[in-house]
């Protein structure tokens, strides 16, 4: 069965106790009747007894896994209401189309039956046509990982976190904003690499214009493949990046490219160019991906009030015409090839223009974004985003808002899941690990509750009786170490504890994990051959010029 299947498989079991303790255990952790000790040797607790936070840069991971959504999904649009939207999206394919600047993808839509008006470069759908081709669109796949232990399903009730990508700038407490560099982005990789709720890369937290844009392809591709293990977004910027990436995924994972065909391992984000035009990049882009057995991940950018109609509604009805568009195109590429739905519908502000994001409009986008997802069976995209220019009460909230909107929605996919700020245009150091200390806690709240007779404690409840308390039973002694998520960034100390050590913001702490995390990456292995193959294609390409460009 290839990793593109329809087919469903059973749900695998969330309550297994012994795969449960395994998945459930921190990190290194030490005995539970060992004393938390800093680097002086002293207990760290405060003269109140509690706890001290841990040493800077200690973070409790769990292993790497998948959350999996354990409610349904939130169905804010009635059965109705997401029929009226269908409809209207489908009457606007059929009557107004949408503009194809790309010859070839206008031919073979064309061939495949669609409506083509060559002098004015616009295309249209009979929704038979449209119904018939989204039939093939795999409902999930495999993402291969280089490392297969970092594989991901992507659809179903699974949840996949990719960093951010796309800044044109990066930043942190102690240098500032600063246009995207190599070196900003590959330390951004390695803390990727740290992190284990970070399941896959988006694509360049921050682009490195230092290197010149007709080999900067070849770079970023090689530190992805390098400095990480995880699958990885390429940017559809033309035909003969596209190929080389593709090559490039197919020596990093040691395949043929046969086997790279029916085994998806690199994936790509098409924006469609709001209102309802697909350019030739982004065409040619699903070309190259579809006809590889490569996912797109299909996203038109409809903010209201700009590129959308102001009303949500008369947004996402654009927002899923365009989807439409896109989705049926790859399928005339190459029926069955994966895809992903995504929503990017927000609104702006009607004062400056500028994008807002974690707005109550943008939240029920994403839930009805989502629910025009699973009406065709289509993995979902959502994004975690802000508005926010520093790493603030704003970024905090918009943040949670647009996690929260993605989570209810059903998303699968959560694009730009940590260090996103200023609408996308930076990638904060300290946003980031403010975004793990958030992921990890969803994942945490979306693991089942433990109802054993064990966890239900009547036996400790019976022993302490009334008035006492819980501290020192056996029950809390063989449990309270990871009994409860263990924060990044919360400071839970008292008022003067924490004023006597500084009073330390959430920001302030963010920098100081950050730069400790940095300083203990390592680099995943890679078979010595591999590496090889790879450099010298890297070399090679760079050596013919890479890609022309007019710069």
């Amino acid at each position: 069965m290839h990793s593109t299947d329809r087919e469903k498989p059973e749900p695998e079991s969330q309550s297994d106790p012994e795969s449960q303790s395994d998945l459930e255990k921190p990190i290194d952790e030490k005995p539970v009747d060992e004393k938390p000790v800093d680097a002086s040797g002293q207990s760290r607790r405060t003269r109140r007894g509690r706890r001290a936070p841990r040493p800077s840069g200690e973070i409790t991971q769990k292993p790497f896994r998948q959350p999996r959504r354990i409610a349904a999904p939130v169905k804010w649009a009635s059965d109705d209401q997401i029929e009226a939207l269908h409809e209207a999206s489908l009457t606007l394919l059929a009557t107004t189309g949408i503009v194809v600047l790309h010859e070839e993808a206008r031919r073979m839509l064309g061939e495949a039956g669609a409506e083509v008006d060559s002098v004015k470069q616009r295309v249209r759908f009979d929704p038979t046509l449209v119904a018939s081709l989204m039939a093939s669109v795999p409902t999930r796949f495999t993402l291969h990982a280089r490392n297969p232990a970092h594989d991901v399903i992507i659809g179903d009730d699974y949840l996949t976190f990719s960093m951010m990508a796309s800044a044109p700038n990066a930043s942190d407490i102690e240098s500032g904003r600063r246009t995207g560099n190599h070196v900003d982005f590959r330390n951004f990789l390695k803390l990727s690499q740290q992190h284990t709720i970070l399941h896959v890369n988006g694509g360049y937290p921050c682009e490195p214009v230092d290197i010149h844009a007709s080999v900067r392809h070849l770079d970023c591709a090689h530190d992805l493949l390098t400095l990480t293990d995880k699958a990885f977004c390429i940017y559809s910027l033309g035909a003969e990046r596209n190929r080389d990436a593709i090559e490039m995924t197919r020596i990093g994972h040691g395949l043929t490219s046969d086997q790279l065909q029916s085994r998806p391992c690199v994936w790509t984000v098409i924006n469609t160019n709001s209102p309802l035009q697909l350019d030739i990049p982004m065409m040619q882009g699903i070309i190259e991906m579809s006809s590889m057995g490569q996912p797109v991940v299909i996203t038109p950018f409809t903010l209201a009030g700009a590129m959308a109609p102001v009303t949500i509604a008369g947004a996402l009805v654009q927002q899923n015409a365009e989807a439409l568009a896109a989705i049926a195109f790859s399928q005339v590429v190459r029926p069955g090839a994966p895809v992903v739905y995504g929503g990017f519908t927000s609104n702006v502000d009607m004062k400056s223009g500028s994008p807002a994001f974690g707005t109550p409009e943008y939240m029920k986008a994403q839930l009805i974004g989502g629910q025009l997802a699973r009406r065709y069976g289509i993995p979902y995209r959502s994004s975690n985003v802000c508005a926010a220019n520093t790493v603030d009460a704003q970024a905090a909230y918009e943040s949670v808002f647009s996690l929260w909107g993605a989570i209810d929605g059903g998303a699968n996919l959560l694009k730009h899941a940590a260090g996103w700020m200023e609408g996308g245009l930076c990638c904060s150091f300290e946003k980031l690990i403010l975004d793990i200390d958030l992921l990890q806690m969803v994942d945490e709240f979306l693991n089942p509750l433990d109802f054993s007779a064990d966890a239900l404690a009547l036996a400790a409840i019976d022993e302490v009786g009334p008035g006492g308390h819980f501290f020192g039973t056996d029950h809390t002694q063989r449990r309270y170490r990871d009994a409860f998520y263990s924060p990044v960034l919360s400071d839970w100390r008292n008022f003067e504890t924490w004023q006597e050590a500084g009073s330390p913001t959430a920001m302030q702490r963010a920098a100081t994990v950050w730069k400790a995390r940095l300083a203990a990456y390592e680099p995943p292995p890679m078979d010595e051959g591999i590496g090889e193959e790879l450099s010298a294609f890297v070399a090679r390409r760079r050596e013919e010029g890479g890609v022309a460009t007019d710069f």
